[in-house]
C-alpha cells in the first residue's frame, strides 16, 4: 500500500518593503510599555541594524486586491524605532525593511501578535552572565558594554562577577540546585576551591542562606572598617600585594582584607615608624600596640602639656572679643525674633575665642626626658597618642640619706592603728616609748619633753580632734576626701592623719577590658580630675575646701568607686563582700543590660556548646536552639550572638539574682536540657537576616624598645 504523502509546510516569504509602505496595525496586542524603551531600541538598531524582521500583512481594498501598503501586527516596537531613526535623518523614508509577509492569513493578526510575544523565551540569567563575559573577553570594558545594552556599568560588573564563580557551582545553578542569591554570595571570593569547599560544607545542611555563605567565605579575613585596615589603608595594602574581597550585591563597607597575616605585618611596620617619630620628639620611651590592657598606666604619674602663655596683645584681643560676644549674646537673648546675621556673628566670635583657647600646647623638655608615651589605635583606626606617663623608677629622687618614714607611708597609703594607747609604753606603731619621768637631773638648758609625755598629750589631742570632727560633717567629708585623693592621684604624697587605706584592683589580665565603654568613661573622668588637681599635694587641702559642694561629692564618688571590687575568685572567699555588691547594685538600680553588656562571639566561644545552647534556649526558646545545635562550636557561637542580640539575656554571674535553671545546666549535653525558658516570654525563630560583623580581637603590646611583637589575630 502506498503511504499517504505528508503535507509540507510552506514558509511565508521574506520581502524587503520600503518603510513608507508600512503602517502600524491597530491589532497589535501590546498596549503597555515594558522593558527596553523605543528610544533605546532605536539606538540599538542604529548600531547593529535590524536583526529581526517585521511580521506584516498586505492591506486589501474592497475587492480584496493588495493596495501596495502593509500593516504591521507583530513587530510594532521595531517599526516605531525605525520611525525615530527616520525623524533623526539617520534612515531614509523609503529604506527597504526586511519583512515576513503573511498572505495566507490562516491565523488572525491578533493571534500572530500574541504568539510573537508569548513564544519568546527570555535568556536564562546564566546565559546573560556568560554573554557579558564573552564581550569582556573580546576587549569591551564594562562602561562600553553598559552603553550598548543600556545598563549601568555596575550592573555589568555584577554580571561579570557572577560569571566568574566556580563552573561547578554555575552548573548547579543551571540545574536549579543553587539559587541566584547563593551564587551572588559565592561571588565575593575568586577562589574556586574555597567556594566549592564551602558548598560541600553546607549542601547537606539547612543553613544555606546567602549571609551564612558570605560569613564562611570571609571568616579568616579582616573587614575594611576594622581599625587595623583603616590604619593601614586599602591603597597601601593592595600595593603590598594584598587582595580585597568585595561584595557587589550587598553593602559591605568596602569589603574584606583577605590576607590577615600581611595586614598584621603592615600594621606593625607602620606602628614602629610612627612610634619612632614620636620618640624623636624627646620622650624617654614609647610603647605601641593595637590596644593595651586595662590599667596599663597604673602606678604611673601623669604630666600634662601646658599651653603657650598669651602675650599682652592676645590677652587684650581676647578680652575685647569676649566682651563683644557677651553683649551681643545678651541683646540677642532679649530679642523676640531670630536674626541669622546676629547668629552668624556670634558663631564667628565664638570661633575666634575657641582659636585662642585652643592655642598650641607643649611639654617641658625636662619632663619629657623622664616620661613616655603609649601609642595605640582608636576604634576609628586613627593613631591615638597618650603622652606624659612617668614610671616609678624614673621619678627624680632626692639624695638625703635615709628615707623619710612619712614619705614611705604616703606612697603606700598610710598605716593602720593597732589601738594600743593604754599607757603600756608602746606607741601606735608598736615601738617602745621612752618615759623621762624618772630623770630628775637638772641641766642648764631646757630639755625636749619626754617621748612618753608627748605620746600622752597627743593621744588626748587625737581624741579631742576625733570628737570635734564628729561634730562637723562637712569637714569630716573633706578630710576623708583628702585622704582618698592623696592615695588615688598622688605618688609619694605626704601622709594624712586619717588612717584610711584605699585599694583598687586593675584587672589587667582581663582581655579587652580597656576597650569597654565603662573603662573609657572612668579614664576620661579620672584624667579630667587629674588635670584640675594641684601639682603638689601640699596644696590639695585648700583646693578641696575651695570646691563647691557638688564638685566635692563628684570627686568623692569617683575615688570611692575605684575601690569597689565585686570580682569572684575561686581562691578568695568573699561571700559577704559579694552579697554587699548585690545590695549596692540594687540600691543603684543597676543592671548590666542597661549598662551596655551584650553576649559577644568571644564570650560565647569560651562556653561549652551545652552552655551556648542553654543561653539561646533561655533567651529565644527551644526552637531557636534547635536551629544551631548541629553546628560546630565556632559557628554556633557566631549565630548564638546574633540570636541573643536584644534579648536582655545575662549569664549567671552578671545577674543580681541567679537563675537556678541556668546554673543547673552545667556542662552537660544539649539533650539533657529539656526545660524551655525565655526571658521575653515567647520562643522566637531565627532572624531572617543577620548582619556580617567583624570579629573583634585584642592584641598584646608591641614594644618599640626592642621587645618582639605578638601576632595579631586574623579577624577583629
Amino acid at each position: 500500500m502506498a503511504k499517504n504523502a505528508i503535507q509540507k509546510i510552506a514558509m511565508n516569504a521574506a520581502e524587503n518593503i520600503p518603510y513608507d509602505k508600512l503602517m502600524l496595525s491597530q491589532k497589535n496586542v501590546r498596549r503597555i510599555k515594558d522593558g527596553v524603551s523605543i528610544e533605546q531600541l532605536a539606538e540599538d538598531i542604529g548600531r547593529r541594524k535590524l536583526i529581526q524582521s517585521l511580521n506584516v500583512r498586505p492591506v486589501l481594498d474592497a475587492e480584496g486586491e493588495e493596495t501596495g501598503t502593509f500593516e504591521v501586527p507583530a513587530g510594532g516596537r521595531r517599526y516605531l524605532a525605525l520611525g525615530i531613526l527616520i525623524k533623526q535623518k539617520r534612515l531614509a523614508k523609503n529604506e527597504p525593511i526586511p519583512c515576513i509577509v503573511n498572505r495566507g492569513q490562516e491565523t488572525s493578526a491578533e493571534e500572530d501578535s500574541l504568539a510573537e510575544n508569548l513564544r519568546r523565551a527570555d535568556l536564562h540569567p546564566l546565559d546573560q552572565f556568560r554573554a557579558f563575559k564573552s564581550l569582556s573577553d573580546q576587549g569591551l570594558d564594562p562602561e562600553e558594554i553598559g552603553v550598548r545594552f543600556f545598563v549601568s556599568p555596575s550592573t555589568v560588573k555584577q554580571r561579570l562577577r557572577l560569571a566568574s564563580v566556580s563552573p561547578k557551582l554555575l552548573d548547579l545553578y543551571e540545574k536549579d540546585e543553587i539559587r541566584l542569591e547563593q551564587i551572588m554570595a559565592f561571588s565575593i571570593s575568586d577562589d574556586h576551591a574555597r567556594q566549592e569547599q564551602v558548598w560541600e560544607r553546607i549542601c547537606s545542611s539547612h543553613m544555606q542562606e546567602p549571609y551564612y555563605i558570605r560569613r564562611l567565605l570571609t571568616e579568616t579575613t579582616v573587614r575594611t572598617d576594622d581599625r587595623r585596615a583603616v590604619y593601614v589603608g586599602a591603597e597601601a595594602y593592595e600595593a603590598a600585594g594584598g587582595v580585597i574581597l568585595r561584595d557587589l550585591f550587598e553593602q559591605d563597607s568596602g569589603g574584606w582584607f583577605q590576607d590577615a597575616a600581611l595586614l598584621e605585618q603592615l600594621v606593625f611596620d607602620r606602628l614602629k615608624v610612627d612610634a619612632e617619630a614620636i620618640r624623636a620628639e624627646g620622650w624617654k620611651w614609647v610603647e605601641a600596640a593595637i590596644s593595651f590592657p586595662y590599667g596599663h598606666t597604673s602606678g604611673m604619674r601623669r604630666i600634662y602639656a601646658e599651653a603657650q602663655e598669651l602675650s599682652a596683645e592676645e590677652i587684650e584681643r581676647y578680652d575685647a572679643l569676649k566682651a563683644e560676644y557677651d553683649k551681643l549674646d545678651a541683646d540677642y537673648a532679649r530679642a523676640e525674633d531670630a536674626d541669622e546675621a546676629i547668629e552668624a556673628k556670634l558663631d564667628q566670635l565664638g570661633a575666634e575665642l575657641d582659636a585662642i583657647d585652643d592655642r598650641p600646647q607643649s611639654y617641658d623638655p625636662a619632663q619629657k626626658a623622664i616620661a613616655g608615651v603609649f601609642v595605640t589605635l582608636a576604634a576609628n583606626g586613627k593613631l591615638q597618642v597618650d603622652a606624659g606617663f612617668v614610671r616609678s623608677e624614673d621619678e627624680p629622687r632626692t639624695e638625703t640619706g635615709d628615707v623619710d618614714e612619712g614619705e614611705e607611708r604616703g606612697a603606700n597609703g598610710g598605716t593602720r592603728s593597732n589601738g594600743d594607747d593604754d599607757g603600756d609604753g608602746v606607741d601606735v606603731n608598736g615601738k617602745p616609748v621612752e618615759d623621762g619621768s624618772n630623770d630628775d637631773g637638772e641641766d642648764d638648758g631646757i630639755k625636749p619633753l619626754p617621748d612618753r609625755l608627748v605620746f600622752d598629750l597627743t593621744a588626748q589631742r587625737t581624741l579631742a580632734l576625733r570628737n570635734a570632727l564628729a561634730g562637723d560633717v562637712d569637714i569630716a567629708f573633706v578630710a576623708a576626701l583628702h585622704a582618698f585623693v592623696l592615695q588615688v592621684f598622688y605618688r609619694f604624697a605626704p601622709d594624712t592623719c586619717l588612717e584610711i587605706s584605699v585599694k583598687s584592683g586593675s584587672f589587667s589580665q582581663v582581655e579587652g577590658l580597656a576597650e569597654t565603654s565603662w573603662a573609657k568613661e572612668i579614664a576620661e573622668r579620672h584624667e579630667a580630675w587629674d588635670r584640675d588637681l594641684p601639682d603638689e599635694a601640699e596644696g590639695l587641702w585648700d583646693f578641696l575646701l575651695g570646691l563647691d559642694d557638688a564638685s566635692r561629692k563628684a570627686l568623692f564618688a569617683h575615688c570611692v568607686s575605684l575601690t569597689l571590687n565585686a570580682v569572684v575568685e575561686p581562691w578568695n572567699r568573699r561571700a559577704k563582700a559579694l552579697e554587699h555588691a548585690d545590695v549596692l547594685g540594687r540600691s543603684l538600680q543597676f543592671d548590666m543590660v542597661d549598662a551596655g553588656w551584650t553576649p559577644t562571639v568571644e564570650f560565647l566561644g569560651r562556653l561549652t556548646k551545652a552552655r551556648i545552647l542553654q543561653a539561646v534556649r533561655e533567651a529565644r526558646g527551644a526552637d531557636s536552639a534547635q536551629l544551631i545545635d548541629h553546628m560546630k562550636k565556632d559557628i554556633m557561637a557566631r549565630e548564638a550572638a546574633r540570636l541573643l542580640e536584644g534579648s536582655n539575656w545575662l549569664p549567671e554571674p552578671l545577674r543580681l539574682e541567679v537563675d537556678e535553671v541556668a546554673t543547673d545546666a552545667g556542662d552537660g549535653v544539649a539533650g539533657d536540657m529539656s526545660d524551655e525558658v525565655t526571658l521575653d516570654g515567647d520562643a522566637t525563630e531565627l532572624p531572617a537576616f543577620l548582619a556580617d560583623d567583624a570579629d573583634p580581637s585584642s592584641e598584646e603590646p608591641v614594644t618599640i624598645d626592642g621587645d618582639e611583637a605578638d601576632h595579631l589575630q586574623a579577624a577583629e
